[in-house]
Parts: C-alpha cells; structure tokens; sequence
C-alpha cells in the first residue's frame, strides 16, 4: 500500500479496528481508550489518510434533505415523536423523507446504504440496535446522525431517547409494591421490538428481586393492536397454569384489548386482575376507567430531537446523548392486594 490516497477502510484494517472506531479517533469522540486513539492517528498518519471534511461539509450543505428511518407509522409513538420534529425542521428549509424499517435491521441497513448517497444534511434512526455496517457507515459518513426512541451513553453521533429497560423496572418494582405475585406479560413477536425486550427484561428483573417469576410471557404476531391483546389475553387466561394476578402490557392498545376479554368473562379489573399498559397513549384519556401505565415523554423527544440536529447541522453539539425520564402513572386498573 503506497499511502496515497488511503482510505478511512485502509486505515481501519491496518489497525486491526472498526471504520467507526477510525472515525471516532479522527474526530476525537468519546469511545476509545488513550492508547487505541493514539495507535489509530499514527497510522492514519503513516498511510497519509486525511478525512475530507470540507468536501462533507460543501455536500451537505449542498442538501436541505434529512432522512428519517422509523419502525412504522402505524403506531401513534412514531407518529407523535414524528409531528413535534416536523415543524421545526421544515421551518429551518429542510425536507424530509421517511422510510420505515418494520423493525428490521436488514431493511434499515439496505435504506442507509441507498440514503448516505444523497448527502443528505443529516439522519435519523430509530433505536440503537443497528446492524455493524449500518453503525460503521453512519460513523465514517461524517452526516449528523440523530438516534431516537432508546438510551445510550455510547451514541454513532448523537440520541435521544428514554431507558426502557429502566421504565420496565420501574412498573415491577411498583407492582410488588402493590402486592402482586402472579404476574404475566402480554405482548408481540420476542425479538420483534428491541425496546419492548428491555422492557420486559427489566420488569422481570423487578419481580425477580422478590423471588417472583412470570406465570405467563405470551407472543401474539403482527401489530401492537386491540386485537392482538385481546387475543393474547384470552391465551393467557385459559392456557396459563396458575392464574395471573395481574396482566402487564406491551402498550396501552393491547393493554385495551385484554381489559375487554378481561370484561367479557366478567373478570373486574382491578377487584379480580389488574390490567397494566405502556405509553399513556390517547385512549387512555377517554377511558371510564384509566389505565395503569408509562408516560413516555414522545413530544419532548420528538422536538428535542429537532433541536439537536438543527443545532448539529450549524457544528453544534453540546450533549451527545440525553434521556429522558419516564412517568409511572398509577391508573385505576390495579390496587394494592392481599
């Protein structure tokens, strides 16, 4: 290899280390020890690699678009978080365009790939469970890149999000407290949603504490729907071996779901069963009898996240990675027991 010319690729496998472990050394990111960082830039040196920021920067300057990848849009969260990032964004002279991955890193992976083209000025992705090239292209891109919806203290570029497994954590820790002992989980496909298996994990680990196990962890496939907690409701109460004492949710919509089954047996929540939801979505405001749920913070998300990328498209970053806190909102579907 002459040097000439090299790339941050060359760079990366003369060092034995990842492409965003390059760029992390060139930009002088948190995320690599002294001696890593030292290593790299000696190498970048020896092979003549210099990063083209000014010609990033005239391509993205040269491109009032941002793409913005989420799971769906058939889910309120989404489409909440969504609506507060919109006005802002357009008001500054940028244009979205919106995909979705039906959470599915390939297709996030395959979108990336056809979007980091464009030189878009900046980028948004859901979550932070990305696949490692996906991770790696964001990294070497130099396009300001906006993780929403999860936390984490080791962002590509910047996030914004709440701590799911933290929420999760939080509502068991709050039903033991109530005196429930038999509780079950209701939601979709394992693996479907990463956020959702943080949740659930952190719920377990609350009950867990006080030597309490799930009697149920029921998977309904397709949509986070009315439907689908009614049905995986219905599973529970006839297919689980000891009966629940309180039912916990993927979402408020399925958590609406079971509350009807529960209803059309004649099961009263929360004399006979409480009902637990997540998100404290709009239907939770028109109900006789309000959900116990999380009120996730998705307006305050949505326009932070605005914010940030605007500020990081002016060379603005001033907090990489911020969480935001969720609110245990204690509703009339459970009561304190025995």
């Amino acid at each position: 290899m002459s040097g000439q010319g090299a790339t941050i690729e060359d760079v990366a496998q003369a060092a034995g280390v990842s492409i965003m472990s390059v760029s992390r050394a060139m930009r002088g990111v948190e995320g690599l020890s002294p001696a890593t960082r030292s290593r790299i830039l000696g190498i970048a040196a020896r092979l003549d690699y210099v990063p083209n920021r000014v010609a990033g920067s005239l391509a993205a300057s040269a491109s009032n678009l941002i793409g913005i990848s989420v799971p769906t849009l058939f889910d309120s969260v989404f489409a909440e978080i969504l609506d507060e990032m919109r006005g802002p964004l357009l008001r500054t002279g940028h244009e979205l365009m919106i995909e979705t991955s039906d959470y599915s890193r390939r297709r996030e992976e395959a979108w990336i790939g056809r979007v980091i083209k464009w030189s878009p000025a900046a980028l948004v992705v859901c979550g932070t469970d990305h696949s490692r090239k996906s991770r790696e292209r964001l990294a070497a891109s130099g396009i300001p890149t906006l993780e929403i919806w999860d936390a984490t203290d080791d962002p590509i570029d910047l996030s914004v999000g709440i701590d799911h497994h933290a929420a999760g954590y939080a509502m068991g820790a709050h039903l033991v407290s109530l005196g429930y002992r038999r509780p079950a989980y209701i939601g979709t496909t394992t693996g479907r949603d990463p956020r959702a298996e943080k949740r659930v994990r952190g719920l377990a680990l609350a009950f867990g504490g006080a030597g309490i196990g799930l009697v149920a962890d029921r998977r309904v496939e397709g949509a986070s729907s009315f439907e689908a907690g009614r049905q995986g409701c219905a599973q529970v109460l006839d297919g689980a071996a000891e009966r629940p004492d309180v039912l916990c949710f993927l979402t408020d919509h399925l958590a609406f779901g079971g509350l009807m089954e529960c209803t059309a047996r004649g099961i009263d929540a929360p004399d006979a069963i409480g009902i637990v939801g997540f998100n404290d979505l709009g239907i939770n405001g028109v109900l006789p009898r309000r959900l116990t749920t999380s009120r996730t913070p998705r307006a305050q998300i949505g326009a932070m996240a605005a914010r940030m990328l605007i500020a990081a498209m002016r060379g603005i970053r001033k907090d990489r990675a911020v969480t935001l806190p969720v609110e245990l909102v204690p509703g009339e579907t459970t009561r304190r027991v025995g």
